[in-house]
């Protein structure tokens, strides 16, 4: 290291982020995810006795520690450790990685721990390089990333790994790093005079959601943009705090886990009647940045598969509002989304709609079956072999309707379609009980 590099890493000291200088050195410093670091537990284990022998992946949320964790087993660890981004490394920085590993294995008999942060930014052939040398023990790998690794990172790296999931810190564990930080003379604010209300520090910790990252950040900015009062006080209040975080940071990524989460508790929420439910849901989704068509697109699928023949105005009122949400596009649109949202959320249900899918089973089940000669068209072979003779025009008799055979003869009787007794269809349950009754002797007079 020379004059300049020793320079840079003191200014570091200083001039890093709040949240990069509060970073817990240790793991008696580090707060939170107990279920994978607390006492007794087999991850802290292997870190205090230096005996992390598998590769790990990191998962969970951004500012629950991931980083921190990994850093802590740097400074923990006798092995040499290196860091590279998955945003900025190639091909070429891991061959280089690897042949260094490997000189010093040989050489020296020393490990070598890597940290790839966002590990799930690294392409097939980026994370294929890796795999051989995980493999062999060249490298023990730690991947850090914030996307599910099973969905993420080849299925051949997860399988040579321990995943350890993170979760998002607790209101408690936010405010204890608030404090650290307004009491740290070395890395945080200790040397100066804050003064800051309880209400202050709590609306940082709840509009943080978690993310430890976000509220050092936001503590920060309150601090840094506040100009002491006459008596050399900073003092932060509530109006203080929420000019620093005016809006919380909803995780959420439309490719990720959340968009699939929050999705499904959207959809689940309109199938199981509960406006208010789906309404947050679907608020969350829009305040995201979520794709308002893919919404739709979902909402119109539901329509008929958990509503059907229920309220048959379902459908009618999802494609109305869908051709609104082209024509009017966002913001106008939310409020076609919201009423599809709840026409949809308070309407009968019914899944009798998926009857189709038995029918497409005995299709698939049977084969090929030939239609009854009554049904085929008349109109070119009525003559020469018969078809459609015996045929019963429904119009032709009393109600429109004539008690007859429709279904192939293997299939005679088959039921695929069983109508509930919600809305609409419990008028259709009773007309269509009544006409199963007169086919049934019709079938047992033809048979």
């Amino acid at each position: 290291m020379d004059l300049f590099d020793y320079r840079r890493q003191e200014l570091s000291k200083t001039e890093a982020p709040l949240a990069a200088r509060m970073r817990p050195r240790t793991l008696d410093e580090y707060v939170g995810q107990e279920h994978i670091a607390g006492q007794g537990k087999l991850l802290r284990r292997a870190i205090e006795t230096d005996k992390l022998f598998s590769s790990i992946i990191l998962w969970g949320p951004p500012g629950t520690g991931k980083t921190t964790l990994a850093m802590i087993i740097a400074n923990t660890t006798k092995s040499h450790f290196e860091t590279i981004s998955a945003v900025t490394a190639g091909v070429a920085d891991i061959r280089r990685l690897i042949g260094e590993a490997k000189e010093r294995r040989g050489m020296h008999g020393t490990r070598t721990i890597v940290l790839v942060d966002e590990i799930h930014r690294f392409n097939k052939a980026q994370q294929d390089a890796l795999l051989p040398h995980v493999e062999d023990g060249t490298i023990i790998l730690i991947g850090a990333t914030t996307e599910n690794p099973y969905f993420e990172v080849i299925s051949a790296l997860v399988s040579r790994s321990r995943v350890f999931q993170l979760r998002p810190l607790n209101d408690e564990q936010v405010a204890e790093l608030l404090r650290r930080a307004l009491a740290d003379k070395e890395r945080g604010y200790g040397n100066k005079q804050i003064e800051m209300t309880d209400e202050a520090l709590m609306h940082l910790v709840d509009v943080a959601g978690g993310d430890a990252r976000s509220a050092l950040n936001a503590l920060e900015l309150a601090v840094e943009s506040t100009p002491p009062s006459k008596d050399g006080i900073v003092h932060i209040d509530l109006t203080v705090a929420e000019e620093a975080i005016q809006r919380r940071a909803i995780r959420y990524d439309r490719a990720g886990d959340e968009h699939y989460d929050t999705i499904s508790a959207f959809i689940k929420s309109v199938r199981g009647s509960d406006p208010d439910a789906a309404l947050y849901w679907l608020a969350r989704m829009i305040y995201a940045g979520e794709d308002p068509k893919f919404i739709m697109r979902r909402l119109l699928v539901l329509a008929s598969e958990d509503i059907g023949l229920a309220d048959p105005a379902g459908i009618i009122v999802a494609s109305s509002c869908a051709r609104a949400l082209e024509w009017c596009g966002l913001p106008e649109a939310q409020y076609h989304l919201a009423e599809v949202t709840l026409y949809l959320a308070t309407a009968p249900k019914s899944n009798s709609c998926g009857a189709y899918w038995k029918a497409l089973a005995e299709v698939e089940a049977e084969g090929k079956i030939d239609v009854p000669n009554h049904l085929k068209d008349s109109s070119r072979d009525s003559k020469a072999l018969g078809h459609g003779k015996g045929y019963k025009y429904p119009h032709e008799f009393p109600g429109h309707w004539v008690a007859q055979q429709y279904l192939p003869d293997r299939l005679r009787g088959k039921r695929f379609y069983e109508p509930s007794d919600q809305g609409k269809e419990k008028d259709i349950a009773a007309r269509l009980e009544k006409w199963r009754g007169e086919n049934g002797k019709e079938n047992q007079q033809g048979g």
